[in-house]
């Protein structure tokens, strides 16, 4: 009965799911290009609210897509440097809903996709619908859920697909075929796959070497994009997950945070990137 009653709310949500075509159209675009999508990452309010808007159009500049974070206080899937920038973009007062009220900014000044990635906590804390209908108004394209098993609140994608918005999971290393196949059906804007066992943060290119394995898998279950995250921090392992791996997408984050805290050029570090992204 249980296993009917999943199985008819998974295909409403499927069917009330609109194709993310802004999402969709920035993979295809940069294929068209000879090059995987880059996608970087940067959380709100880093690294001041007033800063931040600045940052994030400096990374738009060069980006297919834009993944925002909602800074929270038990960020479980992130490395230190990520922890670090949520802990200090909630003490200067980022929000959930100031989050959104920048993304909106952002909307205002960009056609470009705009994903937001959030634990499941703040969802929760805001309310389900009220969550979704603020990512509308903002003009938020998707989410990714790095901590909710798909298959555990049916609800929170029935809402995401009622509003139209794209949703994406994680795989990793450690996803069985099975657990894969739950996943990829589950997300409707592009599958993430964690390069490697463990949080966020730079590596060397040795610690990526599950990569195409798990591509593969991905593949067998999913006509999505698959983007790849964690373990990505310069054109050289960029190359390595675009070029030797196939993936469609790149995801960098804790890379350009360092960067912010060096005083680095951001369009420099992301030009030579989306340069290791090509084909």
């Amino acid at each position: 009965m249980t296993s009917t009653l999943n199985n008819d709310v998974a295909d409403t949500a499927r069917r009330l799911a609109e194709r993310p075509e802004r999402i969709w159209a920035a993979f295809e675009h940069a294929a068209s290009e000879g090059r995987a999508a880059f996608i970087p990452f940067m959380t709100a309010g880093y690294p001041t609210p007033e800063r931040f808007p600045a940052v994030a159009l400096q990374l738009l500049e060069h980006a297919d897509l834009l993944e925002v974070g909602l800074p929270y206080s038990d960020p479980l899937g992130d490395g230190p440097t990520i922890q670090r920038a949520s802990e200090e973009a909630i003490e200067h007062g980022t929000s959930t809903r100031a989050t959104l009220q920048a993304v909106k900014a952002l909307r205002a000044r960009t056609d470009k996709p705009i994903v937001v990635m959030t634990y499941i906590n703040p969802v929760y804390a805001t309310g389900p619908k009220e969550f979704m209908r603020l990512c509308v108004d903002a003009g938020v394209d998707g989410l990714i859920l790095p901590d909710l098993p798909p298959d555990e609140d049916l609800g929170i994608r029935f809402l995401a697909a009622e509003a139209g918005l794209a949703l994406t999971f994680l795989i990793a290393p450690t996803s069985t075929p099975e657990r894969v196949r739950v996943v990829t059906s589950a997300c409707t804007g592009f599958v993430y796959a964690v390069s490697v066992t463990g949080v966020t943060g730079a590596r060397d290119g040795g610690a990526l070497s599950e990569v195409p394995a798990l591509i593969a898998l991905a593949r067998a279950h999913t006509d999505l994009p698959v983007a790849v995250g964690f373990g990505v921090k310069d054109a050289a392992t960029a190359r390595i997950v675009a070029v030797d791996a196939g993936a469609d997408g790149v995801v960098v984050g804790s890379a350009f945070i360092n960067a912010l805290k060096a005083g680095d050029d951001l369009g420099a570090l992301a030009a030579k990137i989306v340069s290791g992204c090509r084909k």
